[in-house]
């Protein structure tokens, strides 16, 4: 049941990268630009049974399952959920010698469970007929590659063309696409960032909050205005030398909540790497002077003990 969500997945992922790649949709499933109605439906294994009238089982012909329609599926995610929620719950009710009414179910994405809607006892109900607006249409093989000429790189292509060009190894890449990242990670190296820079900081709290929002990284961006610019600019104070590591994750932070630019909560927040060795010898200077204890145990072996000194060091530059 996992594998079949993870494949519904990634067969709508890839169909979504398809649409935007053509410019024909923006794509955002939350926003009804792509529906999903996950149809599933359970047969036991060829071999398993025996059909009437066969001999060989492991030849029969098994019949397709009834299949569930699982309606207006809003997320990537929330697909691979109903898909595996739907397969297990067939998988119970076969296994209990129960049978599937064909239906409409729904999607509840607050408790990751369907429920029944309309039953939908035979194709009857789906009223199927010629739709009597549209005329058949035979395009001439020229003209459908002269159509051809006019596509954009195929994603795939595009994708292997990236990581090629940012270096990335195969796991990297993955981790990039499966937060859709890569997108965003082009435009901040085409503003100047180290793709491993770019790819470093958008998949660490931007990332993490999208996850926690339920929404997808470009929303997300979208939604608090955070932009490869700015990951670029924050990547810049890093190269440098005004802010180190830990210093960069507290002012992305604070680009996050909608403080301003990087630059902007790094000045609002008095981040600053010290650069003047003289202030930091003579804060040094004075926090030993004032824990002889403490530095008398750093003398005699007991290096631990200088966590302590740190932290008033650290406090004394503001820091």
């Amino acid at each position: 049941g996992d594998r079949v969500g993870e494949v519904a997945r990634a067969y709508v992922s890839t169909l979504r990268d398809l649409l935007k790649a053509l410019d024909v949709s923006h794509v955002r499933m939350e926003q009804g630009n792509v529906r999903c109605d996950a149809n599933v439906s359970l047969r036991p294994r060829a071999g398993s049974v025996r059909v009437l009238g066969q001999d060989n089982p492991a030849q029969a012909e098994v019949p397709l399952g009834t299949r569930t329609e699982t309606k207006n599926v809003n997320s990537l995610r929330s697909i691979e959920r109903a898909v595996r929620y739907e397969v297990t719950r067939h998988a119970a009710v076969l296994a209990d010698g129960g049978s599937i009414l064909q239906e409409t179910r729904h999607w509840h994405e607050d408790t990751g469970v369907t429920t029944s809607g309309r039953e939908k006892s035979d194709a009857e109900d789906y009223r199927y007929f010629p739709e009597p607006d549209l005329v058949p249409v035979a395009p001439s093989r020229e003209y459908v590659e002269q159509l051809r000429a006019t596509l954009p790189e195929p994603p795939a292509q595009r994708r292997k063309r990236l990581q090629g060009e940012w270096g990335y190894s195969d796991l990297e890449m993955r981790d990039v696409l499966n937060a859709g990242a890569s997108e965003l990670i082009e435009a901040t190296v085409a503003a100047g960032a180290k793709p491993q820079a770019a790819r470093k900081w958008w998949l660490g709290e931007p990332s993490r909050r999208a996850n926690t929002e339920g929404v997808d990284l470009a929303t997300y961006a979208e939604q608090t205005g955070v932009t490869p610019e700015h990951v670029a600019e924050l990547e810049s104070l890093v190269g440098s030398g005004r802010l180190n590591d830990k210093m960069a994750r507290q002012v992305l932070e604070g680009v996050l909540d909608g403080e301003g630019t990087p630059t902007a909560v790094a000045d609002a927040r008095g981040l600053e790497l010290v650069q003047d060795d003289g202030a930091l010898e003579a804060a040094v200077d004075k926090v030993i002077e004032a824990n002889p204890d403490v530095a008398d145990k750093i003398r005699g072996g007991k290096v631990q003990a200088a966590g302590a000194l740190i932290g008033q060091v650290m406090k004394e530059i503001g820091r």
